[in-house]
């Protein structure tokens, strides 16, 4: 795929995050396809696609009125495509939720095979896990 492709699959995936659908955010993985949240969280890991297709849903449950992302800048070169982003919502806490991240998609075939998801962590321990952390 050329890097104007690949941009416009993250940018559908944007769109879909932004609509909490879950069936097409689940479609963008390749059956081989994988979401690596960096860092040390209660919601960190490298997740499947069925792992993804099981728990997606809640991540919007999280956000009645929904969470919306906003890409800054994105670049692209090969099979391989990094946004600079940013997100805020309403969380079902009542706090507003706002994060700032770094993805990096890799494609395959017009497939995504690897999403890095990387933020700040102590935001999504504050808000998203309660100010709860993994055991030692």
């Amino acid at each position: 795929m050329n890097n104007d492709t690949n941009k416009t699959i993250v940018r559908r995936f944007f769109e879909a995050m932004n609509a909490g659908d879950v069936p097409s955010i689940v479609d963008a993985y390749a059956e081989d396809g994988c979401l690596q949240t960096k860092g040390n969280t209660l919601i960190s890991g490298t997740f499947t696609r069925k792992q993804i297709s099981q728990t997606a849903g809640r991540i919007f449950e999280v956000f009645p009125d929904g969470i919306h992302f906003e890409i800054l800048d994105m670049i692209a070169e090969g099979e391989k495509v990094a946004v600079e982003a940013t997100s805020k919502g309403r969380h079902a806490s009542g706090q507003i939720y706002s994060n700032d991240y770094h993805f990096l998609f890799e494609f395959r075939d017009g497939e995504l095979v690897q999403l890095k998801e990387y933020m700040d962590t102590e935001r999504v321990t504050d808000i998203l896990c309660g100010g709860q952390r993994p055991e030692a």
